[in-house]
């Protein structure tokens, strides 16, 4: 595991990101922007002896920062920010037969630069046949005047399994939030999967409007790609017939009642592929992940669903 230190701020002097841009005052002779900073991590996962995932490879930078746990791996922000200018990646690969478990130990609160410029995180996932990945971050809270993307680009190998989490909210408390956008490319054996951007502000009536959020100021989405379990062995359930998912609004089990059926703030549909897409829109992150939670169908998940979500050792 890798880092460096990244200095902020007037009177910090030049500091070196995190991927060794220099942090400066200008743009000239190719210095980056005042309070930039450029920073990549990265993860493999393995399948070694016996069916135990290993991480031949887990390297982070500031203020990107991986830490291994006996249950997951999770990204833990080593700074503030993200802050406008920042470049950020994030590239996942998982082997033929791993089992990855990917986590952020709290909510990114995307901030406004000097110079109004995005923030920019960027997360690039290949998954090899056979092999599991559940990236399930926290948040990305988008302050007042702040700019951001996440841009996330996913390759699958046939028969690889996914479960993709993503969930975005508009300000602070208090806060009207500042503007974010929001693309997710997914590619499944060589062929589109899913194409999805979303891009919002807290100051637009248009973004605000019955079109898009309808006056909500959280927005989410699960994709779960060939893949019976989601997160914390969650059971995805569709109706086949009517496109609808077989829970209640609140996402707890209702004993089939709401089979089939959509809601306002919920959408459930099937993929022209193996995979399932979840939005959601509410007024506060845990509405929001609630309603993007499917139930946990009780007995039809088994010993053998609690195995294959079993991280083992790292």
């Amino acid at each position: 595991m890798t880092g460096s230190a990244t200095a902020r701020g007037p009177g910090a002097g030049p500091a070196t990101g995190s991927a060794g841009g220099i942090v400066g005052d200008g743009a000239a002779g190719g210095i980056a922007p005042r309070n930039q900073v450029t920073a990549a991590a990265e993860i493999e996962a393995v399948a070694g002896p016996g069916g135990v995932t290993r991480l031949p490879v887990l390297a982070s930078q500031v203020p990107l920062v991986l830490r291994r746990t006996p249950s997951a791996v999770y990204l833990v922000g080593g700074a503030a920010g993200p802050i406008g200018g920042d470049e950020l990646s994030l590239r996942v690969a998982v082997g033929a037969g791993a089992f990855l478990r990917l986590r952020s130990a709290a909510a990114s609160i995307a901030l406004p630069g000097l110079d109004g410029r995005e923030s920019v995180l960027r997360v690039s996932v290949s998954v090899a046949a056979g092999g599991r990945l559940e990236y399930l971050p926290e948040p990305v809270v988008v302050s007042a005047r702040a700019r951001h993307a996440t841009l996330v680009s996913v390759t699958l190998a046939a028969g690889a399994s996914l479960v993709l989490r993503d969930e975005l909210l508009l300000g602070r408390f208090g806060e009207a939030g500042g503007s974010a956008r929001t693309v997710l490319r997914a590619d499944y054996a060589g062929r589109p999967l899913l194409r999805q951007s979303l891009e919002v502000s807290g100051t637009d009536a248009a973004s605000l409007g019955p079109a898009v959020l309808t006056g909500h100021r959280a927005v989410g989405s699960l994709l779960l790609v060939n893949s019976p379990a989601g997160p914390d062995g969650v059971i995805v359930t569709v109706d086949h017939t009517t496109g609808g998912d077989a829970t209640g609004d609140d996402g707890g089990v209702d004993g089939g009642s709401g089979a089939g059926r959509a809601t306002p703030e919920r959408a459930v549909m099937r993929l022209a592929g193996p995979g399932v897409l979840v939005t959601a829109l509410a007024d506060d992150a845990v509405t929001l992940r609630r309603r993007l939670g499917l139930a946990l169908r009780s007995g039809s998940c088994g010993a053998s669903c609690q195995d294959e979500l079993a991280l083992g050792a790292l």
